[in-house]
């Protein structure tokens, strides 16, 4: 597969301090690749680097097979999409998404044919004399985008596109990136905090912690299968748990038994290698735990816990309990299932639950 953007060993450092520490990866062309990560972790620093405002200090960049080292932002075959769209309000729609071209020097004929174009691929058809503050918000965002898609870069890079949107619109706008990528086949290298915009979004995405990617792989990949604790934690809802690894039987199928700080005794598949008496971090994701009124309505597979219900987190398909395990009061939260099974539960209720150890995971985070 053709790559469209290709980084050596880039490094960036700021007062001493590194921001990207020796990244190396690849980006296909066609695809939608994200960077996801929370503030300060470096991405920005990262997509700077790629678009030519800043110099890396190590390692080379190459966009569509070429080296992008000293080449500055206007001569490179990337633009850029902000958060805050950065849209010229004294100018129409049309002259803004014809900007770029006027600056190439294309004659005024092509100029309008090509905006009219694209502003019809990006269901903006006829809107090119309409002011720019007449527009919603998500309309605003398809003109930006289309500003840039019209100058037919080799990479669109977006930073944070969506964080200025209220919480519905931003929704919205995710399906209509997805399917603008598809459309126009351009390759999009996004960068967010927001885990949800990533994994709706995204080919492939990069978990990016303190200036190094943690894990490179497609939404499913870093949501199934994390090979760090950090990219456990922080794709997707998790309940967490510090404890330390007892003695298993080898023949385990890649188990390992783990007791709580609480003093409560779990199971989870390890990731690496997990030995006794070591300290481990174990992840259980809400959706993974199954929630019973009596225990002998769970399966017997899997050890039953009995716990108390301490709140009701209602939120329609996503509503979850917060209960307490009955003996150590480890807190866990559990999904609740969508057919209404569970709307008449109550604070104070005694229920059980259970989960399936190879959904769960465990990280040794130190010696024995």
């Amino acid at each position: 597969m053709p790559v469209d953007l290709q980084a050596e060993h880039i490094g960036k450092r700021y007062a001493g301090q590194l921001a990207v520490k020796d990244l190396s990866f690849t980006v296909e062309r066609g695809s939608f690749f994200s960077i996801l990560g929370p503030s300060g972790c470096g991405k920005t620093t990262l997509l700077r680097m790629v678009a030519g405002f800043l110099e890396p200090d190590t390692g080379q960049i190459h966009i569509g097979g070429k080296p992008m080292n000293g080449v500055p932002p206007n001569r490179r075959p990337v633009n850029m999409v902000f958060q805050h769209l950065a849209l010229f309000p004294m100018m129409s729609v049309g002259e803004n998404v014809g900007y770029g071209l006027v600056r190439r020097g294309l004659r005024r004929a092509e100029i309008a044919q090509r905006v009219g174009a694209i502003l019809e691929r990006v269901s903006l058809a006829g809107m090119q004399h309409k002011r720019v503050d007449q527009l919603s918000g998500g309309q605003r965002q398809r003109v930006a985008i289309a500003r840039s898609l019209v100058l037919e870069p080799t990479l669109l890079l977006l930073d944070e596109p969506l964080g200025a949107l209220d919480l519905k619109l931003r929704e919205h706008m995710k399906i209509e990136l997805k399917q603008l990528q598809s459309s126009f086949g351009t390759t999009f290298v996004y960068i967010t905090h927001d885990q949800s915009e990533a994994l709706v979004l995204s080919d492939h995405v990069a978990v990016m912690n303190a200036g190094s990617f943690e894990q490179v792989g497609t939404p499913q990949q870093l949501y199934y299968q994390p090979q760090t604790p950090f990219v456990a934690g922080f794709v997707g809802a998790n309940n967490k748990f510090a404890g330390r690894a007892m003695p298993t039987d080898v023949a385990n199928h890649g188990l390992v038994s783990f007791t709580t700080a609480q003093g409560l005794a779990l199971h989870a598949r390890a990731v690496g290698r997990v030995d006794a008496g070591q300290a481990v971090e174990a992840f259980v994701r809400p959706e993974a735990v199954s929630l019973a009124r009596h225990a002998a309505e769970l399966p017997a597979e899997h050890p039953r816990h009995a716990g108390q219900v301490e709140n009701l987190l209602f939120d329609g398909a996503n509503s979850a309990v917060l209960l307490r395990e009955a003996t150590s009061r480890t807190e866990f939260r559990i999904a609740l299932p969508q057919t209404g099974k569970f709307s008449d539960l109550r604070i104070g209720e005694t229920v059980a639950f259970t989960f399936d150890p190879r959904h769960a995971v465990c990280f040794a985070t130190g010696s024995a």
